[in-house]
């Protein structure tokens, strides 16, 4: 270990908040766990779950023989030819069991303090329930000790000998323990993770891996050193006067990459400071990693790398304010964010899928469909209120049907958002320069994707149509030369209407519906296409786009291809009508309901998963997999570190743009704040 040089910077910034207790729940090979559980024969085989082409996760008989995560499923099949395969591109089972779950380790905590990350991760702060049962202890006889679940009911809880932690811990800095409070508190911390994991495989078959700590930070870090099935408590001391302790030795030993809080860009800043040169790449590479390893210790024994010298070193275009602040805690163990409360919805609703090559728009076009149309679906599955409508059918034995109703929106987005992630140009010398900048363009919701009536294709086409192309067409204003390696679709800023007034969603939806009838379908769609020349002419002005040679001539060729060119309007509504006859066939093909949406007869003969043709589809391995992204479909809450890595906004052409919508009704402008009145105001006049 290599100790800090830098404690005359500690005493403001690592003031640990040291009196919580935060676990932190990792399920084990979530992916393949929720396959296993639907088929329990499939535990003792070799399993992979497939999207796209890859491997995005594999069991632990899996990893034995060689397989690993983001891996080609040709390789995959050359390793362990007995590899049982399920295609993962539908994530409606692996999101129910992330939910059951969630709500299985929610009803342990008593302030509701539980924060979930991804599908596969959860934090608890159990710090209330701690406190509680270290008031109860009695340090005569703690290998008798009673943990109390409940407080109103004492013969509610477990036994437990609170004299020792349960399960493993970490401590380098030996200390012999006198009456330390924190070891306390995070011994019960520990007996209470042993207890839920051990209810979390009895009752809903997941094992899990934990860490105890006081952090967000080290509790995650810690759980990885027992997998899978383990947990891990950081043990005390976690501050000292010589400038040793059980947090800076735990963390010294860490890459600086894989510090949560610190983004691949981030990292590779530091990296190329202490290096003093860019760090080296490694080929293949998968998860954004580098040949050379640069630690915890490393930046941490850099004399006078304070907070002020980060801020200097990280400081560029996207970074925020305080990075140099913000990072100088982290590599010292100090981070201080609360677990979120719990939400019964999410804080966005995020949808994307990656690609080795996606340079056309009709591609570009039938991706947005598909993407829009599972993001509406989770929309009405996360955000709306439904109620069960049970019928009997006629004839002996048959079984009650049961039909969901939607009623209401429980929350409606404000903000749709549409990021992509383009290639660089190829070099001289053949090669492509890594880049893994998304840009995003973000406009107010269009108020036809809270109807609760219209289909989800239906509403799907239009949302591309008119409001997903025009943002795409801002993001890249040539008409050509990009190639996609992602894209994304999101709804954001979750409006709650948990307050049982009447649902604003519903009114909308109603609104476009009295909308449709009284101005007729052929009107809608002309006032759209005035409205997008309008809004494409915008476009060209503000961008200064250039065509071909400088000059006019430029400019009217791309106001003609993109502001509603015949001819430019036929091939979207072609590539729509492929778009939909392809979710057709794909629907009629593989899915099938949403119970049975990956077939198990996969499962047992893997010849039926496509391979890639290397010969006729070249896969660019120096850019094709990286940041370790799942490919496939991303989802859910926002990440831990969102503003670092996930994405690159850009700011709106104009503040209007971010402040107002259009009108259903009049067609015009009106301010965001005034959206709802506005409506209401029609809705009186109808």
């Amino acid at each position: 270990m290599i100790p800090s040089r830098n404690t005359h910077h500690h005493p403001r910034l690592l003031q640990r908040k040291d009196d919580r207790v935060i676990l932190h729940f990792d399920y084990d090979c979530f992916y393949a766990s929720v396959v296993e559980h639907e088929d329990p024969t499939l535990k003792s085989k070799p399993l992979a779950i497939q999207q796209k082409q890859i491997i995005v996760t594999c069991n632990y008989e899996a990893r034995r023989r060689g397989l690993h995560k983001l891996q080609l499923i040709t390789e995959a099949k050359r390793l362990c030819p007995d590899v049982v395969i399920v295609l993962g591109e539908d994530l409606t089972r692996f999101r129910n069991a992330s939910k059951e779950l969630y709500n299985f380790l929610r009803s342990f905590s008593w302030g509701d303090r539980v924060e979930r990350l991804g599908f596969d991760e959860v934090w608890l702060d159990v710090t209330d329930i701690v406190e509680y049962n270290a008031c109860l202890l009695n340090g005569h006889d703690l290998q008798k000790s009673f943990f109390h679940l409940v407080r109103d009911d004492p013969l509610v809880g477990f036994p437990f000998d609170a004299s020792t932690c349960a399960g493993d811990t970490y401590s380098a800095v030996r200390k012999v323990r006198v009456c330390d409070a924190l070891y306390d508190r995070l011994s019960l911390g520990s007996h209470l993770a042993h207890h839920m994991r051990r209810l979390l495989e009895s009752e809903k078959g997941y094992s899990a891996t934990v860490g105890i700590s006081t952090s967000k930070l080290l509790s995650k870090l810690v759980g990885n050193l027992h997998k899978p099935n383990g947990q891990t408590t950081l043990l005390p001391p976690y501050e000292s006067t010589e400038g040793e302790s059980n947090v800076t030795s735990f963390l010294d030993r860490h890459d600086i990459g894989s510090i949560p809080g610190i983004g691949f860009k981030t990292a590779q800043k530091l990296r190329q400071h202490i290096l003093r040169r860019p760090a080296s790449f490694e080929e293949g590479l998968v998860y954004g990693g580098t040949r050379e390893s640069v630690t915890v210790a490393h930046v941490r024994s850099q004399p006078d790398l304070g907070p002020e010298t980060l801020e200097r070193v990280l400081a560029g275009p996207g970074a925020p304010h305080g990075i140099g602040q913000k990072v100088f805690a982290l590599l010292h163990g100090v981070d201080n964010a609360d677990v979120s409360a719990a939400r019964d919805v999410p804080r966005q609703i995020s949808l994307e899928d990656s690609y080795i090559k996606l340079d056309a728009l009709d591609k570009v076009v039938a991706e947005l469909v598909s993407l829009s149309s599972r993001l509406i679906e989770r929309m009405r599955i996360d955000l709306v209120e439904h109620t069960s409508s049970s019928s009997l059918q006629h004839g002996e034995g048959t079984p009650y049907r049961v039909n969901t109703i939607p009623r209401r929106w429980l929350a409606r987005p404000t903000t749709l958002r549409l990021t992509t992630r383009p290639r660089s140009s190829i070099q001289a010398d053949g090669q492509r320069v890594r880049t893994f900048q998304r840009i995003s363009r973000s406009m107010p919701i269009p108020s036809f994707m809270l109807s609760l009536t219209d289909t989800t294709e239906i509403l799907a086409d239009r949302l591309v149509k008119e409001s997903l192309l025009p943002l795409f067409r801002k993001l890249h204003p040539q008409r050509g030369g990009w190639d996609l390696s992602l894209v994304n679709v999101a709804v954001t800023g979750m409006s709650d209407h948990s307050d049982g007034g009447r649902d604003i969603g519903s009114m909308m939806g109603d609104a476009v519906a009295k909308s449709d009838e009284r101005m007729g379908k052929n009107t809608r769609e002309c006032g759209n296409e005035i409205e997008d020349k309008l809004t494409v002419v915008d476009q060209v002005a503000e961008s200064g786009y250039q065509d071909g040679d400088a000059g006019d001539q430029g400019n009217d060729t791309v106001s003609r291809e993109l502001a509603g060119d015949p001819s430019h309007m036929q091939d979207i509504d072609l590539a729509l009508q492929a778009s939909r006859a392809a979710r057709g066939s794909l629907n009629a093909t593989v899915h099938g309901s949403v119970d049975d949406d990956v077939p198990m007869e996969l499962a047992g003969d893997s010849s039926h998963i496509p391979d890639i043709d290397l010969a006729s589809k070249p896969i660019d391995t120096t850019i094709a997999y990286t940041d370790g992204s799942i490919y496939g479909s991303m989802d859910d809450d926002v990440p831990w570190d969102d503003a670092e890595c996930e994405r690159e906004d850009l700011p709106s052409s104009s503040t209007a743009e971010q402040h107002t919508y259009i009108c259903e009704y009049c067609k015009e402008n009106v301010p965001t704040f005034a959206r709802e009145a506005h409506v209401r105001w029609h809705l009186a006049g109808d």
